[in-house]
């Protein structure tokens, strides 16, 4: 019997060091969170409130990508950089499509 749980521990440790490092990453969920937000603000018109959160959502994705190698965060990270871009420049409306773009990429992520 002790040797059968021994088998059943070991199975359930490697079990959960399989499963990939961005599975429930933070950066990642903070970045999701604040990309909305910055959609929420951009759908009112409020340009500096999507460059905010956009930035804010940039940083937590950029530190995800030290750890994760996922095609679309590289695609979130592209969309929370426009984002910012068109947000400085008073255009709530693309701003708000690029954060719309980024919680998409970032959400495919998780």
């Amino acid at each position: 019997m002790r040797t059968f749980m021994g088998f059943v521990i070991a199975g359930v440790a490697v079990m959960l060091l399989s499963v990939p490092a961005w599975a429930g990453n933070k950066h990642v969920d903070e970045a999701i969170h604040h990309a909305k937000e910055a959609v929420d603000h951009g759908k009112q018109g409020h340009a500096d409130a999507v460059v905010k959160h956009a930035s804010v959502a940039l940083e937590h994705a950029q530190g995800a990508a030290k750890d994760v190698k996922s095609p679309h965060l590289d695609e979130g990270i592209k969309g929370l950089k426009g984002a910012i871009e068109h947000g400085k420049a008073g255009h709530a409306d693309v701003a708000t499509k690029e954060a719309e773009s980024a919680v998409m990429h970032l959400s495919e992520v998780k």
